[in-house]
């Protein structure tokens, strides 16, 4: 189970914690933010990059493979349906789309490749974010 608390502290800034470690959320300056921290969707895209190399590490030690790096790089877009290639037709109007490149260094062999690539879509925040998320949000005022 994963909690955050978030506090604004100044502008846009935004002071997060787990309760272990603090890090800092900001909008760029370009859309009035002070550029303090990465934006969400900057922190949102971080999470499903560590949580990709950190599972396909797991799993490379738990089967003994001969790893020797992984890099992941995404990118966070808004799209309209016509023009995604990898969309079902039963898309409409304009759907986030997230992109994906990671690199697995290592000697593999065809069915270890090919089982390494399916590894990439099956980490924890991965399946989260494919799957349709139930909020249930609550404001409290003071």
């Amino acid at each position: 189970m994963a909690h955050i608390n978030a506090t604004l502290s100044s502008g846009t800034a935004v002071r997060l914690t787990n309760g272990r470690h603090s890090w800092l959320a900001d909008e760029p300056l370009d859309v009035g933010g002070g550029d303090t921290g990465p934006n969400p969707y900057d922190l949102l895209l971080s999470a499903l990059a560590a949580c990709t190399c950190i599972t396909l590490s797991m799993y490379c030690k738990r089967k003994g493979l001969n790893l020797r790096s992984i890099s992941a790089s995404y990118d966070y877009d808004r799209v309209h349906a016509e023009d995604c290639k990898e969309c079902d037709d039963s898309m409409s109007g304009y759907i986030d789309r997230i992109t994906s490149d990671v690199r697995i260094e290592g000697e593999f062999d065809e069915t270890q490749r090919k089982r390494l690539t399916q590894i990439v879509g099956r980490c924890p925040v991965h399946k989260t974010l494919a799957n349709k998320v139930v909020f249930s949000d609550q404001a409290s005022f003071i």
